[in-house]
């Protein structure tokens, strides 16, 4: 495995999850089952590496309330380091609601990231040393342009390797500016059309392959479009591939993507085939797809190898 330390970059939230049995009656109240779990597409993915045996350093910010402390609590017992995290008086903890259709993908969701302009060039030339030391960067699409410039400036200083998450169609374009300096990007079919610039979403596996092979056009070295039950497709400077999903039982869809990016890393530092790598990554959103957790409690190593999709 590569020596080093992964370092996240991004956001850190408390989700709310309401589901409801039926099909939402809008202008009325729902019953139906309302959860909160820690989340946050950066902890979420850095909280999977950790399952994963992956060391992983945190950087993002929270607010000095409860919420912040249930995220800090949350990453040290699940083995983040999380001793750099920003605690700041002044704002709150970032917040994620989502409302989820009763197949268990989700319909609507708002989201609360103020906090992340704390996340700031002064802040990371601060933890200038952690980009020195680690060997990839893993970032999300909270990141404001400030902080986006800063990373990738640090990064090309330091010869690192940088993966995306590009987290919502609506803050996916913050990554365009730098295609051509990320290492792997993983958008879903919605997310598409903010990176690539295409008239219309990937839909299809032909469509999907398009997009990924757009993306390396523009200059990213790995692109991956994660298509849900159909499955993902993949392309580098080596060709492009498609692997079906598996069926699953949905009950939750949060968090499955960012299961997915994570076992895809875990993979990369392993330096196994791109191939296998998507298949850990597509083993690893199954089996989330199927838990009420964000990130799956019992992830291993073990368990990825075990189920692994063929």
């Amino acid at each position: 495995m590569t020596e080093g330390y992964v370092l996240v970059v991004g956001s850190a939230a408390i989700d709310v999850k309401a589901q409801l049995p039926d099909l939402v009656v809008w202008g009325a109240s729902n019953a139906g089952y309302v959860r909160n779990r820690v989340g946050g597409v950066a902890r979420n993915i850095a909280e999977n590496l950790a399952q994963l045996e992956v060391e992983t350093v945190l950087l993002t910010a929270v607010g000095r309330d409860m919420p912040g402390r249930r995220v800090i609590r949350r990453c040290r017992t699940n083995g983040i380091d999380c001793s750099h995290v920003r605690v700041v008086t002044a704002g709150h903890t970032a917040g994620h609601v989502t409302l989820l259709k009763p197949d268990g993908e989700m319909q609507v969701a708002v989201i609360d990231y103020e906090i992340m302009d704390y996340v700031n060039r002064k802040y990371l030339l601060r933890h200038e040393p952690l980009f020195a030391a680690a060997a990839m960067v893993v970032i999300d699409a909270t990141l404001t342009d400030e902080a986006l410039t800063t990373i990738f400036e640090l990064c090309a200083k330091h010869d690192l390797r940088i993966c995306a998450d590009p987290t919502a169609p609506a803050l996916a374009g913050r990554l365009c500016a730098y295609l051509n300096q990320l290492y792997m990007i993983a958008p879903n079919a919605a997310e598409t059309r903010s990176l690539c610039g295409l008239p219309d979403l990937a839909q299809d596996r032909d469509s999907a392959l398009g997009a990924a092979r757009h993306l390396i056009g523009l200059g990213t070295t790995l692109a991956v479009v994660t298509m849900g039950d159909q499955g993902v497709a993949y392309a580098d400077a080596n060709g492009a591939g498609f692997i079906r999903a598996p069926r699953a039982q949905v009950i939750d869809a949060t968090g499955a993507g960012d299961a997915f990016t994570s076992a895809v890393i875990f993979g990369l530092l392993n330096a196994v085939s791109v191939d296998e790598a998507m298949r850990l990554g597509i083993t690893a959103a199954s089996l989330t797809l199927q838990s009420t957790e964000t990130v799956l409690p019992e992830l291993s190593q073990e368990l990825l190898y075990d189920r692994l999709v063929v």
